[in-house]
């Protein structure tokens, strides 16, 4: 347009110069305009798509092969070493269009097979068995989802929570996709995602029960819960100070019906998974007063060799909130809608969870589809 004449986007070759046979740049030279609107990278890539036939000619084999007369031999001769010999233009905007596709779509693991997500399959509404087989529940949805912005197909593996992170960390599955609450001591030995539900632990009982307010009240009694369960932990830890026992199950299904059946006088668990306890009982049980908010965050745990599986999760979390399909997600499994400065719909700065050994405060702008 300014009328002065355009420069080639790569110099051609010398081994092309003079040659009675149009050079490879100047088939190319007529797309240039085109050319030039592609990222640089994208261009990049495309040297180095044309690159073996100009090396070639540098290779010490090749040298060494026509030192006598080095300027006898035209890599039209050598077609087995001259590997751009035959492309057209056309063929070099293929591979600028291919190049360009790959260096601005989204981060994508590049993996043969599918990734696969641990869930436990009975911690409703998380991941619960469905009709037909299967698992269904808000994790099994927002992994779904996970995979869609990852262009990474992810299967679900359904097992007990307590056995995801040795299955994990023994290379069985990819990640954890079960609601793992992020605390210091879990940080120290893995990544995680940033956080994309709030939990604090809830108290179910009896719904003839008078309120629970204090676990000072639970003196003496017992409290069932999921095995290997962050509340598991603290439950644990806490039982000597005021006085409760501790009964965990291998699944939460278990540990509410020890409830229902008497066989606990409390059940503590999640603050989603204690309400839809509640729903799915009917009219048997209720949530007390009593509550434990540490200020956590529930988010996705991986190997803590593995950053480039937790960031690429991390994004694809970020794209799920910035688009609101998270904050429908929640809806839909737990009856209302999160609250507007929830972890469910606040897009945090960096990888992982601020403040959390394994967090990369790294900035980035997710790349969503």
């Amino acid at each position: 347009r300014s009328g002065k004449a355009k420069e080639p986007l790569i110099e051609s070759s010398p081994r092309t110069r003079g040659s009675s046979k149009p050079s490879l740049d100047s088939r190319v030279r007529g797309n240039d305009e085109l050319l030039q609107n592609f990222p640089k990278d994208a261009l990049a890539a495309v040297w180095r798509f044309r690159a073996p036939c100009y090396a070639a000619a540098a290779s010490e084999t090749w040298l060494a092969k026509h030192a006598a007369a080095p300027n006898s031999v035209h890599p039209k001769e050598e077609p087995e070493m001259n590997p751009c010999a035959n492309l057209s233009g056309r063929t070099v905007l293929a591979a600028a269009f291919a190049a360009a596709a790959i260096l601005t779509a989204p981060t994508v693991l590049a993996q043969a097979k599918p990734l696969i997500a641990g869930v436990d399959g009975t911690f409703a509404p998380h991941a619960m068995p469905k009709l037909g087989g299967g698992v269904e529940g808000f994790n099994v949805d927002l992994i779904a989802e996970i995979g869609k912005q990852m262009g990474q197909p992810i299967e679900v593996f359904a097992g007990q929570f307590s056995g995801l992170i040795p299955a994990m960390n023994a290379g069985k599955i990819s990640f954890v996709g079960a609601p793992t609450t992020v605390t210091p001591e879990r940080a120290a030995n893995l990544l995680f995602s940033e956080g994309y539900l709030n939990t604090f632990y809830a108290v179910v009982i009896p719904i003839n029960s008078p309120d629970v307010t204090s676990f000072e009240q639970l003196k003496g009694k017992t409290i069932s819960l999921n095995r290997g369960s962050a509340y598991d932990k603290w439950a644990q830890e806490n039982a000597p100070k005021y006085g409760f026992k501790v009964e965990s199950f291998g699944t939460n299904a278990d540990a509410v019906q020890a409830l229902i059946s008497g066989r606990a006088d409390a059940h503590m668990s999640g603050n989603t998974v204690a309400a839809y306890s509640v729903v799915k009982a009917g009219k048997q049980l209720k949530l007390a007063t009593l509550k434990v908010d540490q200020g956590l965050v529930w988010g996705a745990a991986f190997r803590k060799d593995d950053p480039q599986l937790r960031n690429a999760v991390d994004e694809a979390i970020e794209c799920l909130k910035m688009n609101g399909t998270l904050a429908k997600l929640y809806e839909k499994w737990f009856g209302h809608a999160p609250a507007a400065d929830s972890a469910t719909v606040t897009v945090y700065a960096g990888y992982g969870v601020p403040g959390m050994a394994g967090y990369d405060p790294k900035e980035h702008k997710p790349n969503c589809k």
